[in-house]
């Protein structure tokens, strides 16, 4: 399993498979070619030696389906990441690096600009650890203190709009550390890294039980009954309504802006200092919210093991993935 590194350690299985766009890849810098993904081969009916040789070499079924279980498996891991974690594009930016398949000399180089890029981030970084933590123990007390938690999430928000003129430097000496292939590669990862956002962010219903939703896998975590569950898609039922506060108009806006400007041959993060503030601070109280409304809507249904359970995983996945920057 590969891993993705973020601020303060390492996230186990954040990668995207190919299909997303966030595999590592071979960016044509050394002179190779890129990576092509192939899917089974189907040889013609009159290579009879060809198509056993074809056969023989094919990976088994039972190989396929567990190659797609572990694909799956990441991309769950993937997908809980970015319900829990509201970046935005400086984020996407950071997680996208590790997976540019850079030659070992500028590898160096831009690891340097990634380090700095997550010391910059590191107040909406250390504000989200606490709205976790506050909401994990909510959870084991049996009722979350709503005020807290609007509190951790406005602190999120605040933190978070300092974050594009805080990393400003940053992107601009990776831009130009980057061969333009390699800044388009980066490019196509950010706006993989947004649409999977979008997608569990926005576009997911809270209530949804299908499979991989955020209610699918709270059911399989903690072995829910059909009367938890359906007590629980009764209380997430009403739709948030959008607001100016929390309408993604602005993040897809800006993760576009981003993308032109950034491919450009000269990029100046300051022309995008208006919608990148702006977005950056929707995405933190739109995503921080929904994450919030989640739990509070949960944790009253469960029995007392279940709280403890689940309060347990929240505060085991702040240990992976939200150790405090600079530990």
């Amino acid at each position: 399993m590969r891993h993705i590194r973020w601020i303060g350690g390492v996230i186990p299985g954040l990668v995207l498979v190919t299909g997303l766009g966030l595999a590592a890849c071979d960016n044509g810098s050394s002179g190779g070619a890129a990576p092509t993904t192939s899917g089974s081969v189907t040889p013609p009916a009159s290579a009879a030696a060809s198509a056993s040789a074809a056969s023989s070499a094919a990976p088994s079924d039972s190989a396929q389906a567990a190659s797609a279980a572990a694909d799956e498996a990441i991309n769950e891991d993937l997908r809980t990441y970015h319900r829990r974690h509201h970046g935005g594009v400086a984020m996407f930016i950071s997680m996208a690096i590790d997976t540019l398949g850079l030659d070992p000399a500028k590898k160096a180089t831009v690891e340097k600009i990634q380090t700095d890029l997550r010391a910059k981030m590191a107040p909406a970084h250390d504000a989200e650890h606490d709205l976790l933590s506050t909401i994990a123990d909510g959870v084991a007390a049996g009722k979350i203190d709503t005020a807290k938690v609007d509190a951790a999430v406005a602190k999120v928000a605040t933190a978070s709009t300092g974050i594009h003129t805080a990393t400003m430097d940053a992107m601009t000496q990776l831009h130009d550390a980057l061969a333009p292939v390699e800044r388009a590669a980066l490019v196509d990862k950010v706006k993989a890294h947004a649409d999977v956002w979008r997608k569990v962010n926005v576009d997911e219903k809270a209530a949804s039980k299908e499979k991989g939703t955020h209610l699918a896998k709270l059911t399989e975590l903690l072995s829910l009954t059909p009367d938890q569950v359906d007590k629980i898609t009764t209380a997430l039922s009403a739709d948030t309504p959008v607001t100016p506060q929390n309408d993604p108009k602005p993040v897809d806006a800006y993760v576009q802006a981003f993308a032109t400007a950034f491919v450009a041959d000269k990029f100046d993060p300051k022309s995008l200092a208006a919608p990148g503030t702006a977005a950056a601070g929707h995405t933190a109280r739109h995503g921080g919210a929904r994450m919030a409304r989640f739990f509070e809507a949960v944790t009253p249904v469960l029995t007392p093991d279940q709280r403890t359970k689940l309060a347990a995983h929240l505060r085991e996945s702040l240990d992976e993935q939200h150790a405090p920057a600079g530990k």
